[in-house]
């Protein structure tokens, strides 16, 4: 099968590649030679123009997007003019499900389809392979299943769960057509919210037990400092990467971000590079944004938001409130450290 991918940074070249490598051929599309030329080199067909990609592709043509969010509309507008019906243009970036159901009604009045597939696999997925969670109408994910299928980890990635017999399913190759349109970011969006919340848990308690020898230290006595009423309890001087370590095996609290945390803290112990400002890119708020319209309780999606907002200073104002409060109703001086 012949594809174009449009987004050529470390995630899109990985795909390409993964994509190549089963045997498929990929139009590469980037403004800048120099930044298709080493897909090239690995067997892609390059395109500098939206014209000249679409003119390597033959009907009915499939074009691949791995950019930002925001980008993609601007393309669309770009390749609906040069596109036929019957073609079909992919999202595999991190649109908002909203956005791939206004995009998919406008499209098919010109005839052309389109796919919102949520990529999960980050740098690792070119080795890996790519879990896919794809949105569109059924017969075109069909068309497209040989690249979902190239993209996708081995079935042998996990161990088959208990009670699934006969065939391996899609879903067990690491690729699931979810639903109509928007279904697939929809379900790539919860994924991230998720994500954020065992991501929170894992900083959260690795903090505790980097902080378990907090009975050694000397505090001050003064009203301003709460005191530890059994320093005894709080002498450890745990090893965090030992610990990550013991918990990869055989815990259940084991997985591939256990697996990576573990990377990270051998690396570099204290994690100095790092300054601690936790992005986010808007699929919890938008996780949390559905949790609230479905009346659904979401806490701890809620409170990793809230902490990533924080790590950027965006507390730092109602923190200063809270200093000025305690001055006003008790006098009580903020503590310098």
């Amino acid at each position: 099968m012949k594809i174009g991918m449009i987004g050529t940074g470390r995630m899109g070249a990985n795909m390409a590649l993964r994509i190549l490598g089963a045997g498929h051929q990929v139009v590469a599309f980037n403004r800048h030679r120099e930044r298709v030329e080493p897909l090239v080199k690995h067997g892609a067909l390059g395109a500098t123009t939206l014209e000249e990609l679409v003119a390597q592709l033959v009907p009915p043509r499939a074009i691949w997007l791995m950019v930002p969010a925001a980008a993609v509309d601007d393309l669309i507008a770009e390749l609906r003019p040069l596109l036929g019906r019957g073609d079909v243009i992919v999202d595999g970036g991190n649109s908002h499900y909203h956005d791939d159901i206004r995009r998919a009604k406008a499209l098919a009045a010109e005839g052309i389809h389109f796919v919102d597939v949520g990529t999960s696999g980050g740098v690792w997925g070119k080795e890996r392979g790519y879990c896919q969670m794809i949105g569109g109408e059924r017969e075109v994910v069909v068309r497209l299943d040989p690249i979902f299928a190239a993209l996708a980890p081995p079935v042998d990635a996990a161990s088959r769960t208990p009670g699934r017999t006969g065939e391996p399913t899609p879903a067990e190759h690491g690729y699931l057509h979810c639903g109509p349109n928007g279904a697939g970011h929809f379900v790539k969006m919860v994924h991230y919210g998720i994500e954020y919340g065992i991501m929170a848990a894992y900083a959260e308690g690795l903090n505790i037990l980097r902080h378990a020898n907090a009975g050694k230290a000397k505090r001050d006595v003064d009203a301003e400092t709460t005191p530890l009423d059994h320093p005894e309890f709080y002498q450890y001087d745990f090893d965090l990467r030992d610990i990550a370590e013991v918990w990869r095996r055989g815990s259940v609290i084991a997985s591939w971000l256990l697996d990576l945390t573990a990377a990270a803290l051998e690396r570099s112990p204290e994690l100095t590079e790092f300054a601690g400002r936790v992005s986010d890119s808007g699929e919890g708020r938008w996780t949390l944004k559905a949790a609230i319209d479905e009346s659904v309780p979401a806490p701890i999606l809620s409170t990793a938001i809230g902490e990533r907002f924080a790590s950027r200073g965006e507390a730092e104002f109602a923190n200063r409130l809270l200093s000025a409060l305690r001055f006003e109703f008790g006098g009580h001086e903020e503590k310098r450290p």
